[in-house]
């Protein structure tokens, strides 16, 4: 059964939804003991969001020309610079293989260092 509601009766509805979430997922919040009733809350406040935000894309997309915009940014690509030749890249190779290693030990000595018992701790 088909019930005819028209469209301003629809915003509104879409609308109080959304002050609904907002409202419960507050008190959810200033209420909670433990954080995963908090994160409920928070899920009620991103439900909330997210239905504000499809009550505004009307809007937003006559007053900002989003038709405009959104098909240019999905044409975003990464461009990366081209290799070196190789007559400079095995010399620099060299270099970053020193680099990597060096990296490595690094972060060993930090691993070491926050084992329990390990040389680092300065229990005693």
């Amino acid at each position: 059964m088909d019930i005819p509601i028209s469209s301003r009766d629809f915003r509104c509805l879409q609308l109080a939804c959304v002050a609904l979430g907002l409202v419960a997922g507050s008190i959810i919040i200033g209420i909670s003991v433990s954080k995963a009733v908090a994160a409920l809350g928070g899920i009620f406040i991103g439900a909330a969001g997210l239905g504000l935000l499809m009550l505004a894309y009307p809007f937003l997309k006559a007053r900002f020309n989003l038709d405009h915009i959104l098909p240019n940014i999905g044409n975003l690509r990464v461009h990366p610079h081209p290799a070196p030749d190789q007559g400079e890249g095995r010399s620099n190779a060299n270099g970053n293989k020193e680099g990597v290693r060096s990296s490595l030990a690094t972060v060993s000595r930090t691993l070491e260092k926050l084992k329990p018992g390990g040389r680092g701790t300065g229990e005693g």
